[in-house]
């Protein structure tokens, strides 16, 4: 029976103190943050990709709403993720995230977070059949509605309205009824969130059926692949081995870059055991490029959290800036607590990212380097769509690994943008998808996704070069 003080700790709702001793036992992640963090005072800092409300006391009032609001997840539920990091740190781990762009309010569907799950399952036992090492999931997913934006306004035919930002910002339709921003999508966006992670949790104890034939149609495979017979024989061994009874039943942890403060200010609970501030919408949060001044709001909020924490570093990240990053999110250099996110492009990965390693080793901080392949590869095409080469992403992979390993570090995690449909938004493949079929099924509302069946082929490749 669970008493009073027992549901206290749970939920984070009594502040009652513990012995220093049991709170190192609970937490060996504890935070060394200066006493003047709050999970509000990101407010005192220069801010950049917030957006605009018309009514500061009606976003008070759903910022209200949002703090009385249950966890989405426990904090207990963080510093297991967090246990699985360290392994990941250590190079005992994988450690693959993928998942949506930017999600949609539409795109919260049974079927959608089912196949998300089968396909992020299925790339899982095709990594671990390579090389032996366990992998951590890591879904963007149920909460990864908001969206950075270069260009602050649209102009369509003359007419000027505000970007689209993502649903939990506003809406896509170009009138200004769905462009100016409304807080109200902060509680939508918790909804959706929630229900996407009760279904998660289900699917969670769940035993996925044997879907493993991929999906290669339109079909323009050719004799010529001959590694296709070899990925579905591992993919078909994989599934009875690890995917039916290992990585169906291990959790599918959700992240989302940490974008709309007002939404991550009113989700951050400190727990009742530990003392330690938690954002409870995610287990791990991540830092735009946008968003990377070390003097900037998003910093300032990000290093008081006890979650986890990924850092995108693109082709214009500084040694100096890295380092200063660092030094601010993680001054007690905590294992599992960074991941660093390359995406610096398949033409730019050989000079940009051998700096940042070499800074980042004699820094003394225990970081996880992972790579994204799909932002520094993303290229317009005569029709208007915005698209990723497969081979450059297959590319841009491989060199990660090759230069993780020449600096003697571990190649410990793959970011990717995908889904589980049956999509036509990147090029290349053993579908051999090319411009002209981008038309046929292109779904995605911001960047360019790999579908389920290049997902598979790209894990497959990544657990050849890891091995």
């Amino acid at each position: 029976m669970l008493l009073k003080r027992d549901i206290d700790v749970l939920t984070g709702d009594s502040y009652r103190s513990f012995p220093v001793s049991f709170l190192t036992e609970m937490n060996p992640f504890s935070l060394s943050v200066s006493r003047q963090w709050h999970p509000a005072s990101w407010r005192d800092f220069p801010i950049s990709q917030l957006p605009v409300y018309p009514d500061e006391r009606i976003l008070q009032d759903y910022e209200r709403q949002l703090r009385s609001s249950p966890p989405l997840l426990l904090a207990t539920e963080i510093r297991q993720f967090r246990h699985q990091m360290v392994q990941v740190a250590e190079g005992k781990a994988f450690l693959l995230q993928g998942g949506d762009c930017a999600e949609s309010f539409d795109g919260c569907q049974a079927t959608t977070i089912r196949d998300h799950c089968l396909t992020m399952a299925q790339m899982a036992g095709l990594i671990h059949e390579s090389t032996g090492l366990p992998v951590v999931k890591l879904g963007r997913i149920a909460g990864q509605f908001a969206k950075p934006r270069s260009q602050q306004e649209e102009t369509r035919d003359g007419v000027t309205l505000p970007s689209y930002r993502g649903d939990i910002i506003n809406g896509q339709d170009f009138s200004l009824q769905d462009r100016i921003p409304d807080p109200q999508r902060m509680l939508r966006a918790y909804y959706h969130a929630a229900v996407t992670v009760n279904l998660l949790r289900a699917m969670n104890t769940s035993v996925f059926p044997d879907f493993t034939e991929p999906n290669f149609s339109p079909d323009r495979r050719g004799d010529s692949d001959n590694y296709y017979h070899l990925m579905r024989e591992q993919l078909h061994g994989s599934y009875h081995r690890h995917v039916r009874d290992d990585y169906a039943g291990r959790p599918l942890f959700i992240s989302h870059e940490a974008l709309l403060l007002h939404y991550e200010e009113a989700m951050t609970r400190k727990d009742a055991v530990d003392g330690t501030w938690y954002n409870c919408s995610a287990h791990m949060l991540w830092l735009g490029e946008r968003t990377g001044d070390p003097d900037g709001a998003h910093v300032e909020y990000l290093r008081g959290i006890g979650n986890p924490v990924g850092i995108k570093c693109g082709p214009n990240m500084t040694t100096e800036r890295l380092l200063a990053l660092l030094t601010i999110i993680d001054p007690d250099k905590q294992l599992g607590k960074i991941v660093l996110i390359a995406r610096m492009g398949n033409d730019k990965i050989d000079e940009k990212l051998p700096p940042l390693l070499h800074a980042a080793r004699m820094s003394g901080h225990p970081v996880i380097w992972a790579i994204d392949p799909m932002h520094g590869n993303t290229r317009n095409t005569f029709s208007g769509h915005k698209t990723r080469s497969f081979t450059s992403i297959v590319e841009e992979a491989q060199r990660f690994i090759r230069l993780l390993r020449e600096e003697g570090m571990h190649p410990g995690c793959l970011h990717l943008e995908m889904t589980g449909g049956d999509v036509t938004e990147c090029t290349g493949g053993l579908q051999h998808i090319d411009d002209r079929d981008l038309s046929y099924r292109y779904l995605s509302s911001c960047d360019p996704r790999l579908n389920r069946a290049q997902s598979l082929e790209l894990a497959f490749l990544l657990g050849k070069a890891l091995r």
